[in-house]
């Protein structure tokens, strides 16, 4: 498939609104942390005179960056992980930025291409690794012990049959390791069973949990609002889309936290804890959420998310995020070499 087909069926998710939030202004140096098919830095670009940042660790994604920026030099592509935005930043020539914005998630390339082995109704490899680096989630399936793989799938894919699912995953594993994402989806289905009244496949929940757990994308995340936050510069946007529950708690609880919106901290009510500057202006608490048109436009676009906030002039807070699912690191995978 070349990537013009590619480009004309990707449909980036909520772009109106990531571009109204965002709000770009010529002379600006905006950051695209997670750039994929390019829709909302292209979009940014189209509406003022500005420079976007592209950042992506997908070598896919970085070879599309390379081609839209042949065509429009304001575009800096920059490889690498979103987590590490403030070096990218700084070695791309900028102390601070005016914008970022993050998609977290798969993407449509992911889901489409058979060899990137992200979905379960396709027939490849099961890898799901969007660096194309590390261990893969073949190698979480055939390696780990029961329960890590069960905890996995409970706690990323918020899945109730997590034990029995891994139950059925160790059993097979016995016989012949798994290397196919159908031969996984087959499994996982088997150890559900039919659920009736449900759309959704029986290997969503756990398809999802090894791609998050693969990419360690909640601790990405964390580590990225932490980092944009050093970097915006006062009234500067943040502005993040999401597709799961665990991925907007997370935005949901830093903007609360850093807004000052936390419960137990206040700077006006008396008797209450005095909390530190807030670091972040939150001006719509309820998420903006796809329109019923584009949901039947985009049918990817009905679990989005977006939030947004403005940077104040407080300084950065040195505090981590908390909260996050505790895990085994998936770089300490044992016997994987990968």
């Amino acid at each position: 498939m070349t990537a013009e087909a590619t480009d004309a069926r990707h449909v980036p998710v909520l772009v109106r609104q990531v571009v109204e939030a965002l709000a770009p202004i010529d002379g600006a140096v905006l950051v695209d942390g997670t750039y994929g098919g390019g829709g909302y830095s292209r979009a940014a670009l189209a509406v003022a005179d500005c420079k976007v940042i592209a950042i992506d660790r997908d070598p896919d994604a970085m070879q599309r960056a390379w081609k839209h920026a042949g065509q429009d030099p304001r575009l800096i592509p920059a490889p690498g992980v979103f987590s590490e935005i403030e070096s990218i930043v700084r070695a791309a020539g900028h102390e601070q930025v005016d914008g970022a914005m993050l998609d977290i998630g798969v993407s449509s390339y992911h889901l489409d291409e058979d060899q990137r082995g992200f979905s379960f109704q396709r027939e490849g490899p099961l890898d799901m690794r969007m660096s194309r680096k590390g261990p893969s989630a073949a190698d979480v399936v055939n390696t780990m012990s029961e329960q890590n793989i069960a905890n996995i799938i409970f706690r990323l894919g918020e899945e109730q049959a997590s034990r029995r699912i891994a139950r059925a995953i160790v059993e097979r594993r016995k016989s012949e390791p798994f290397r196919t994402t159908l031969d996984l989806a087959e499994v996982v289905s088997g150890a559900v069973g039919g659920r009736k009244g449900q759309r959704t496949h029986p290997a969503t929940k756990t398809f999802q949990a090894l791609r998050i757990y693969v990419n360690d994308e909640l601790g990405e995340l964390a580590r990225a609002l932490h980092a944009i936050e050093r970097i915006l510069k006062p009234d500067g946007r943040l502005v993040v889309v999401t597709f799961h529950s665990l991925e907007d708690r997370i935005v949901k609880d830093f903007l609360r936290e850093r807004s000052g919106q936390a419960p137990g901290v206040s700077r006006h009510v008396p008797g209450l804890p005095k909390g530190p500057a807030p670091t972040f202006d939150v001006f719509e608490k309820r998420a903006i959420e796809p329109s019923g048109a584009e949901v039947i436009s985009n049918p990817r676009a009905r679990s989005a998310k977006l939030r947004w906030a403005m940077r104040t002039m407080a300084p950065a807070r040195d505090t981590p995020i908390e909260g996050l699912p505790r895990l085994p690191e998936v770089s300490k995978l044992e016997g994987v070499t990968s």
